[in-house]
Parts: structure tokens; sequence; C-alpha cells
């Protein structure tokens, strides 16, 4: 904090796709688009894809290939949904409701920030570059650099390692529940600010709740000094 007393957290690490950037109904509709040509239900392709929210590169393209009609080859496939992802996105990468104030107030206060994702390194720097926010963070681990994915604590535990610093001395803000279920058990002071989720309950972890990342973050007794109002 500005005046020197002591901060409630030694570091803050995030979550990327639906809890910094506003990726996943960008990456649901190029699904859709993608699935067309196979006849496959877009409803029903909707409720696959939020199985997918929170998961490795490695997870999806193993329920692509448990979802897709036999003979379709879940390789060429998977390029072509994520070269569609990549063609439809125009501008910068949309960022998640208050973090555009968020993110460079908490980095203007000095605290120590990461980014922990289950996407690769390069497309998470791009995306993270495209939005306006790599400059804000210290750390990014990517889900290729890890020991094991989400829901594993490995990602969260190499990140404060990188840092560091003590986990349990980390808030950790997620939106899926695979993610969550990580930073939790990490030992994280977790907060999970759902976006796209299957229609089931949230898992009883005993993490926090919001519905934005500005209500998260004040939540904790995190000041936000000099960040914009938001509507």
């Amino acid at each position: 904090m500005a005046d020197g007393s002591p901060r409630p957290f030694e570091a803050l690490l995030f979550d990327m796709d639906g809890l910094l950037l506003d990726t996943e109904r960008l990456f649901m509709e190029a699904l859709v688009t993608v699935s067309r040509p196979l006849g496959l239900d877009e409803g029903e392709v909707r409720a696959f894809f939020l199985t997918l929210v929170g998961t490795s590169v490695q997870k999806t393209t193993q329920r692509l290939a448990e979802f897709l009609p036999d003979g379709v080859d879940v390789a060429a496939f998977d390029q072509t949904w994520r070269a569609a992802n990549a063609a439809q996105r125009q501008g910068p990468v949309p960022l998640r409701p208050t973090v555009g104030q968020v993110i460079p107030a908490l980095a203007a206060s000095g605290h120590r920030m990461a980014v922990v994702t289950s996407t690769k390194r390069a497309p998470a720097l791009d995306h993270l570059r495209s939005a306006g926010l790599l400059d804000h963070f210290e750390i990014i681990v990517g889900g290729d650099e890890v020991s094991a994915n989400k829901p594993d604590p490995a990602p969260y535990l190499q990140a404060a390692r990188a840092l560091g610093v003590d986990p349990t001395r980390c808030a950790a803000f997620e939106d899926s529940d695979l993610g969550t279920q990580a930073a939790v058990a990490a030992g994280c002071v977790t907060t999970q600010i759902p976006d796209l989720r299957p229609d089931v309950p949230m898992p009883a972890l005993g993490q926090r709740r919001a519905t934005d990342l500005e209500g998260a973050v004040t939540a904790l007794g995190i000041d936000l000094p000099g960040a914009p109002a938001t509507a």
C-alpha cells in the first residue's frame, strides 16, 4: 500500500482466458463455425465447449477425439478451429469487465503479479501483449511449462516459487472450476469469478466468489488507488 502499511498478500496470481481476457466466447463461436460442415448440433457443440473451459491443450485434443464423429482427422480439425478463432479476432484481445482498470492500478501500486494459464506460453504472451496487459506482470507461467496442468496445483506452486513467495501468502483469481481447484490445492486464497461454465453447481472448495475482478480484489482488502471509476 502507498502508506507503507503491510499488504494483505505478497503476490497476486491470475488465470488468463475467461478471467483477464474475454476469449472464451470467441473460441466457442469458432468451434460452432467449424463444426457446421460436420452436421453437429450447435447446442451440443456449445455444451461440449463448456466442458473444455480451464483444460490444457492436450486435454482439449483428447476430448475432441471423443466428441467428433468417427473418421474426422482430429489434429486437422483442431488446427482449423484455432485458425478460425485467430481469424475472427479484430483489434486487441478483449478484456473481461473491470480488468482494464484493476490490473494497471495494482501494478502502479507495486503489487507483484503473475499470470498462471493453461494456454501455451507463446500464444499467452501474444494475447496479453495485444490486450495491453503483458508489461504489468512479473511472471507468466504457460501450460507448456509445468509438470502438470490444472486442476493439479503445480502451475500455482511454480508461479509462487518463481516469485519467491509462499503460496499461502498469494491471492489467486480464477474463472473455471478446474483452475479454482488448482489454486485452492496450492494453498492460495482463491476467488472464483465465473465466466462460461457448465450448468452444474460450482464446487464448494472454500473459495470466495465474485462477479468481477474489481469486486474480488476489494473484497480481499486490496486497495486500488488511482483506479478509474467503472460503470
